[in-house]
């Protein structure tokens, strides 16, 4: 099991850590949707069939999937930046490998390893929480984590001007361009996390989830060209189910295992991350309907008759608007809590597809269905990180954001095949060619509506988490009763004033926080008073420190709480960390505001 400390580290990250952190996120996102444009035109461009065709896409979607919870992990083990620049690596590699070639297969193992980048946006989402101090991290983890529908709704107007204006090569040269450029800038400004999980990265655990992930995940985006009845989709689902359940078996007899099942099963993290799915669902009907409603020829009655590129600007909105709700949810998160903004944002989504079943008859109504989502959307996304890390320690938190992205990426594969099926089943056959209706693209909005409203029941059952301002120092009667008992323990001598004199106790005698505090320049701090605050706001202990700068305070039960300090002449210090077992967690507190390690 993992087992570190701390949640900040001792360097501190510069003012473009975040929009490099979240350029890399973009990139990244970008690979999902990247051949979106060309997508109908790549049997003939490869010289296959149409079904072969669709492993271009499919390939990209696995990899995303599998890579999210195992790259999380490595980044726990080894360092998130270091795991970074692996993943925007191998990106690059897969960019070029599918720039040389006009051959199916490997341009089916180039855009493999280009998906496999989507580790990316749990690593930064990790590293955000490592370095940053508590009052930048909510705006910060809400844009990275927004990255996601941020690079996808922007790839759609880019790749569709590049698409039609040039060779379709060029889009994977300009992949491989900026994830060299984010390489670059990663390596040049984002400092690496000091935090490390214990243990081993589990390999047996890492290849079950990958089966497990590829036997569930293919059928879904295969079913409809297979039949959702055909022996070979049913024995895969069949087959991804085995292999999952024993694969949670096998990870509850693990020490350190890939996916900590336990946390997983908590609450909050369940509901979250199935409410991330719900989201994903939502997420990708917009992004499958609106462009080729926007494209269909205005002669068959409803179609907008728009070309490629305009299509793509009235979509592009929604990524924008994303990008520009990560303050806004910071605020609003600040002041009533993530499950509050996850809970708005779901309701504006379930708007925007109402309103938007009456929109669909010209450029510009798209154009406010893309902002009216974009926003519900990007708030939701924004809140997940935020409900993931309050509820994980802070040795999982790579592991377990990948785990929440891979929710999402379930979403949307779930998503892409359900309205794929509706769009195919509900087509016109005009000439030999299947012309989507709007009725399928109405069924489609209904159905996004009711996973918004599934999301909604799950959001509703998240814990109520006070807002951060309710965690501060407040003077109360049982603050008051233990600074005066540790007033006296320490004229006796102790080195803390919940214990008694002759040192620290053992490990058997404390299940809380130990450690000394600091000032930023290492000296000890004698008499700084330091109070825990459970995840409800509400004091669990209070001591002073000794002469020594050492405290001690012991817990009522495991979970995350907030160690606050001050001591005359410095600054206040609100420091995150999470109890977990019945062993003592040593955590020195350096004021004002740094963390040095125990």
């Amino acid at each position: 099991m993992s087992d570190t400390t701390t949640d900040e580290p001792a360097r501190k990250a510069s003012g473009t850590t975040v929009p490099v952190l979240a350029f890399a996120g973009i990139v990244v996102a970008v690979m999902q949707t990247l051949l979106v444009p060309v997508f109908k035109d790549l049997p003939r461009l490869l010289d296959t069939t149409p079904g072969n065709a669709t492993w271009v896409m499919t390939s990209t979607l696995l990899s995303g999937a599998v890579a999210t919870p195992i790259m999380g992990r490595l980044g726990d083990l080894f360092g998130k930046r270091r795991m970074l620049i692996v993943s925007l690596s191998v990106m690059v590699v897969g960019a070029l490998v599918s720039a040389f070639t006009d051959a199916l297969l490997p341009m089916i193992v180039g855009r493999t390893l280009q998906g496999f980048a989507m580790g990316a946006i749990p690593l930064g989402i990790g590293l955000m929480r490592d370095m940053l101090p508590r009052e930048r991290l909510g705006s910060a983890m809400a844009l990275m984590s927004s990255s996601i529908g941020v690079g996808g709704g922007l790839a759609l107007p880019a790749a569709a001007l590049v698409a039609q204006h040039t060779d379709w090569h060029a889009l994977f040269y300009g992949a491989a361009g900026l994830g060299v450029l984010a390489i670059a800038l990663t390596l040049a400004v984002v400092p690496e996390s000091p935090l490390r999980a214990k243990g081993s990265f589990d390999l047996p655990g890492a290849l079950g989830l990958a089966a497990g992930l590829v036997l569930f995940l293919l059928p879904i985006t295969k079913g409809s060209d297979w039949g959702w009845s055909s022996p070979t989709t049913l024995g895969l689902f069949g087959a991804a189910v085995v292999v999952l359940l024993l694969w949670g078996l096998m990870e509850l007899r693990v020490a350190a295992p890939l996916v900590d099942l336990r946390t997983t099963a908590r609450r909050e993290v369940l509901l979250t991350n199935l409410a991330s799915i719900m989201v994903g669902v939502a997420f990708y009907v917009v992004s499958l309907v609106l462009p080729q409603l926007l494209q269909l020829p205005s002669e068959t009655g409803y179609g907008l008759g728009q070309s490629m590129v305009v299509a793509g600007l009235c979509v592009a909105p929604l990524g924008l608007t994303m990008m520009f709700t990560a303050p806004v949810y910071a605020r609003l998160s600040a002041r009533y809590g993530p499950r509050t903004t996850l809970l708005l944002g779901l309701l504006i989504i379930a708007i925007g597809y109402g309103g938007g079943l009456g929109l669909m008859s010209a450029a510009w109504q798209t154009v406010v269905t893309s902002v009216l989502l974009g926003a519900g959307i990007g708030l939701a996304y924004s809140s997940l990180p935020a409900l993931i890390i309050g509820a994980v320690p802070a040795s999982e938190t790579g592991a377990a954001n990948g785990l929440n992205t891979l929710m999402r990426s379930i979403g949307t594969s779930v998503s892409s095949a359900v309205i794929g099926m509706v769009l195919a089943s509900t087509a016109d056959d005009v000439g030999g060619v299947a012309v989507p209706t709007m009725q399928g693209f109405r069924v489609s909005f209904l159905i996004a509506t009711g996973a918004v409203a599934v999301g909604l029941a799950l959001a509703f059952f998240l814990p109520r988490h006070r807002p951060a301002t309710t965690t501060q120092l407040r003077a109360s009667s049982e603050e008051d009763a233990n600074l005066a008992r540790a007033e006296r323990a320490l004229s006796g001598g102790s080195p803390s004033g919940e214990f008694p004199a002759g040192g620290f106790p053992s490990d058997a005698e404390l299940a809380g926080f130990r450690g000394r505090v600091l000032t930023a320049d290492g000296v000890p701090v004698a008499r700084a008073k330091v109070t825990l605050i459970d995840r409800h706001g509400r004091q669990a202990g209070a001591t002073l420190s000794a002469g020594d700068g050492s405290y001690a305070l012991a817990v009522p039960a495991e979970g995350p709480y907030v160690l606050a300090a001050r001591a005359t002449g410095h600054g206040p210090l609100a420091h995150s960390a999470t109890h977990t077992g019945d062993r003592p967690v040593d955590l020195d507190l350096s004021l004002p505001g740094e963390t040095v390690s125990a």
